[in-house]
């Protein structure tokens, strides 16, 4: 596991921009896998500036995310469909067609295999990760058992308190949420997880410095993936007690 330690949350954003440009640069037709959420959206500036720049064009590129929420329609202003289209795409070159978000708003089972098609059609060379503040990615949420593949996920307490911010009250949050499963992330070529804030420290020192792999802190399901790098704040990485490597 490659550990980059950056000297603030906005240098974080640029070198994971930096990784998934790298992967572009290498593969013009590659397919990303993108995340939505707080720590996620510093990225994209970085990846319209180099469309803007000129240094890369996505014309060709593929993007899947991790997940929607129930209950939201596309156009809503906290879905992530809107969330995508907002930060990223109505900025660069890239086809519509080649962007998938799961639908929270269709019939479920149909939209669980239309997902689980995509991941197999569509394979990720580099899936871009956040963390939660127990631990989830995707939204996978600690538990005795986790899924390997697409399925409806409730949301922990946590992670809807977590969450609230983005809406007008902790009750407006979705309750559940689509996602990719443990298995669907760790079939990417290539994960970049980027971390900042204290509340994630516990979490990441038991991925960064532990030993165990546990489903009640699924981050840990990492160490299994043979090329993952977290890129993380030299504030947090202190409160973790890790150094770049």
């Amino acid at each position: 596991m490659n550990i980059i330690v950056t000297d603030s949350y906005e240098a974080s954003c640029g070198e994971a921009a930096n990784q998934l440009l790298s992967v572009i640069k290498d593969n013009p037709q590659a397919c990303l896998g993108l995340a939505t959420g707080g720590t996620a959206q510093g990225v994209y500036p970085y990846l319209v500036e180099a469309y803007k720049q000129q240094v890369v064009s996505y014309t060709e590129i593929r993007t899947v995310n991790l997940d929607e929420y129930i209950g939201l329609k596309p156009d809503h202003p906290q879905s992530y469909r809107h969330y995508m289209d907002t930060y990223f795409f109505d900025h660069i070159d890239i086809n519509p067609l080649n962007t998938y978000i799961p639908s929270g708003s269709q019939l479920l089972q149909p939209e669980i295999t239309n997902f689980s098609r995509i991941l197999e059609i569509w394979p990720r060379d580099v899936q871009l990760l956040g963390i939660g503040v127990n631990g989830h990615i995707g939204f996978n949420e600690p538990g005795g058992v986790l899924q390997a593949g697409v399925h409806i996920a409730t949301l922990d307490t946590a992670t809807i308190q977590a969450n609230a911010r983005f809406f007008a009250s902790e009750d407006e949050v979705p309750k559940t949420a689509i996602t990719m499963g443990v298995g669907d992330i760790l079939q990417a070529g290539k994960i970049v997880l980027l971390a900042t804030g204290s509340q994630k420290a516990v979490v990441l020192k038991k991925l960064l410095t532990g030993e165990e792999v546990t489903t009640q802190v699924p981050c840990t399901l990492l160490k299994l993936h043979r090329d993952v790098t977290v890129i993380l704040d030299r504030e947090l990485a202190w409160q973790v007690g890790v150094s770049s490597t």
